[in-house]
């Protein structure tokens, strides 16, 4: 029976280059009528399944069913900073900028701190974003050193200023943002592989075992006297790549973490401390990834459902 074996490594992802960092950004936000924070982020603590009642128009509708989420602990985000942008020939180009005045200590092991704020006033704007940091020490991860990004808003102009007001004096929880039943774009970076050779990185078939020189390698790079051409398996770097899921649907939000945590903790990450968020699904990334989310961009009104979780069952 001939085997079959697809070809692995979509070649839409190409070059097949490692992220410049571990947060990734984000070039387009959704356009949402009212004034809103976009998207937050997170720590990826594992995953487990849940046991819930379909609400859905399939076969299993007003059934109980099992199905996979993955657990991401939210602490809150602290703003840095307010920018304003303005559209030019090169793109958008900071024109102005608001500083927060009180900030954690831990954000000098990230960048410099000036010494002395300089007070920058309101100008006009094309866009508007509002810069925050994570605050990794409120959580078990071992980890002191912020993220820092960028949050787009909704609405008007004038909406976007006065929201972004109220959230530079405050901390950003994530029941601020989000509530349960929403579709978010996962962005994240994806677990990082190493060195790899062709038949794990590309899904090549194993050459018989009268061939020479080597079994798990391509049988032909191309012709001697010129170059291989780019869509030829190579061996090289696996893993470590940013990638975007779309349309998660939230399931839960809760700010209670002893209704998650084992009595052991998570493996390979500890206890759950802070608000945390179940995802439908798996997502890129490893424990302790930071993981960005945000409105979706494209939402599949299909996907959107009323989650009635009866159990959650940990691994």
């Amino acid at each position: 029976m001939k085997r079959h074996s697809p070809r692995h490594g979509s070649l839409q992802f190409w070059p097949r280059k490692r992220a410049k960092r571990e947060i990734p950004r984000i070039k387009a936000w959704s356009k949402l009528a009212g004034a809103k924070l976009l998207g937050f982020a997170g720590y990826k603590v594992g995953m487990a399944h849940v046991i819930m009642k379909d609400t859905s128009t399939k076969v299993t509708k007003g059934m109980d069913i099992s199905t996979p989420v993955t657990i991401i602990e939210c602490p809150p985000l602290k703003p840095l900073s307010l920018r304003f942008y303005k559209n030019t020939s090169y793109g958008l180009k900071v024109v102005s900028e608001i500083p927060v005045k009180n900030l954690n200590k831990e954000l000098a092991r990230k960048i410099k701190l000036p010494k002395k704020q300089s007070e920058k006033k309101e100008t006009e704007f094309d866009e508007l974003r509002l810069q925050v940091y994570t605050q990794p020490k409120l959580t078990a991860i071992g980890k002191k050193k912020p993220e820092i990004f960028e949050l787009a808003l909704s609405g008007s102009k004038e909406e976007q200023l006065s929201i972004a007001k109220q959230f530079l004096e405050k901390e950003i929880k994530l029941s601020d943002v989000f509530k349960e039943g929403e579709l978010v774009d996962v962005h994240a970076v994806s677990t990082g592989k190493g060195f790899q050779g062709t038949t794990k990185r590309f899904g090549t078939r194993l050459r018989q075992h009268k061939s020479e020189k080597v079994k798990r390698g391509v049988g032909s790079l191309g012709p001697w006297h010129s170059r291989s051409i780019w869509a030829v398996p190579h061996p090289g770097k696996m893993g470590y790549h940013t990638r975007l899921d779309f349309n998660k649907l939230i399931l839960k939000i809760d700010s209670n973490p002893s209704t998650i945590n084992p009595k052991q903790g998570f493996h390979k990450y500890g206890f759950v401390k802070n608000d945390y968020i179940l995802i439908r699904g798996s997502i890129p990334g490893p424990k302790k990834r930071a993981i960005r989310f945000i409105e979706a961009i494209r939402p599949n009104k299909a996907l959107k459902i009323i989650p009635e979780i009866k159990n959650i069952i940990l691994k």
